[in-house]
């Protein structure tokens, strides 16, 4: 009897143990998995900050030992995500990159993780996430508050004799006319890439319309047409001055080229936005640049376009330590110090977030949030077409600039390629 039952005993024993040791296993796996490696790829579309973007990954690293991350930097002509689609849907994309918001959010739900959940939703400026919500659900970060228009050397307008930035159209020429004078190039013209021509200076017909989303509607049903429409011309007129006032070959010239111009000051202005602060930094950190508004025309209503560029978003396909660990990156970059730091400091950015402080942003980006609070902008965000057609409608225009459309051909082609985006 006393042999069963230390036998019994032992038994008992031996199998506590055995779940103990299982069960410590078990909890050994789970710290092994909470600690192992994570690999991340980030595609970033900011060529402008390529160096400083990696220099603050290298940080987050460096305080994540357990996070590796890989930065494949895109943007201008590159700019294209049609190559990611196919990666996505095979579990092969990046696991963070941008999506532009409005129709695009729609376009890629099915690749966007929710991140309504997360800690900076509340404390980013409410108009800037309406873009990237759909359904009450928040699908995107906010890069930041951008602005386009007329980026301009203050000391060579001064050396002219401008007093004031121009206006109006005919202010802009008389300001052109007195830079050539002082044997400086008024423009320096880089429409090489597209974007500039399609994403952001389209925009502008849009945005400057008495109702931007009817003559949206009416211009998708046919009851409005470019080539009737006083702005649309204005538009035209505009690239013509750029051209008369500008560098030689203009559609050769590409991105880099004109702000490397504009920083050498053999060209007083170009046609681009906030996003150029950091070139200029880099090229001519002891010059003073400033921007101002694109004047169509002489009624003095020219405004800045403002709005967020690109949102971060995640990877809903990714797996699920992958999208926590992406998660906790994005928001360690708006909510760290360091990572705050590299955002104003480091990338000139004006911040789309209430508690981050903006007094190294820089004097282009601190002029775009100063009107972007005033609301006195227009709004940049493009939103009512794909990307495919904003690429056509920036062809479209670099064929008008090469004189192989003439102004009626150009309107009628914009006409068509925006109809033609409207069909289901």
């Amino acid at each position: 009897m006393k042999e069963k039952i230390c036998y019994l005993f032992f038994v008992s024993l031996l199998l506590s143990v055995l779940t103990s040791c299982g069960s410590s296993n078990a909890q050994t796996e789970t710290e092994n998995k909470e600690t192992e490696q994570v690999v991340l790829t980030i595609r970033n579309p900011k060529v402008e900050i390529a160096t400083q973007f990696e220099q603050m990954v290298q940080e987050y690293e460096r305080q994540n030992p357990n996070v590796k991350i890989h930065v494949e930097t895109v943007g201008g002509a590159s700019d294209d995500f049609s190559d990611i689609i196919a990666q996505i849907a095979a579990g092969q994309g990046p696991d963070i990159f941008t999506n532009i918001g409005y129709d695009a959010t729609k376009e890629w739900i099915n690749y966007l993780e929710d991140l309504s959940s997360q800690p900076w939703v509340e404390k980013a400026y409410p108009d800037t996430l309406k873009p990237i919500t759909v359904e009450d659900k928040v699908y995107g970060m906010p890069m930041d508050i951008e602005g386009f228009g007329i980026v301009y050397n203050r000391e060579l307008f001064q050396k002219a004799g401008i007093q004031s930035i121009p206006r109006t159209y005919s202010e802009l020429k008389v300001a052109a006319e007195k830079l050539k004078n002082i044997g400086v190039t008024p423009f320096a013209n880089g429409y090489y890439e597209e974007w500039k021509l399609g994403y952001h200076l389209t925009s502008l017909a849009f945005a400057i319309q008495q109702d931007p989303i009817k003559f949206n509607h009416q211009l998708k049903k046919g009851k409005e047409s470019f080539t009737t429409n006083v702005i649309a011309k204005d538009l035209l007129s505009f690239l013509d001055l750029t051209l008369q006032y500008g560098n030689q070959s203009a559609t050769k010239t590409d991105y880099y080229t004109e702000v490397e111009m504009l920083a050498n000051e053999e060209a007083a202005m170009i046609l681009q936005g906030s996003w150029v602060q950091p070139l200029l930094d880099e090229e001519a950190l002891d010059k003073s640049f400033g921007i101002f508004p694109v004047p169509l025309n002489d009624k003095a209503n020219s405004k800045i376009l403002t709005g967020v560029p690109n949102y971060w978003v995640v990877n809903k396909k990714a797996s699920s330590i992958k999208k926590r660990e992406a998660k906790k990156f994005l928001n360690w970059t708006v909510s760290s110090s360091e990572g705050q730091q590299f955002m104003t400091e480091r990338f000139g950015f004006a911040p789309a977030f209430k508690h981050i402080k903006t007094n190294d942003i820089g004097p282009i980006s601190k002029e775009v949030l100063n009107v972007y609070h005033t609301k006195e902008t227009y709004n940049s965000n493009w939103f009512a077409y794909s990307s495919s057609a904003k690429r056509e409608a920036g062809r479209t225009l670099k064929r008008y600039l090469n004189r192989e459309l003439s102004k009626d051909e150009t309107l009628r082609q914009l006409d068509e390629v925006l109809r033609e985006d409207s069909k289901p």
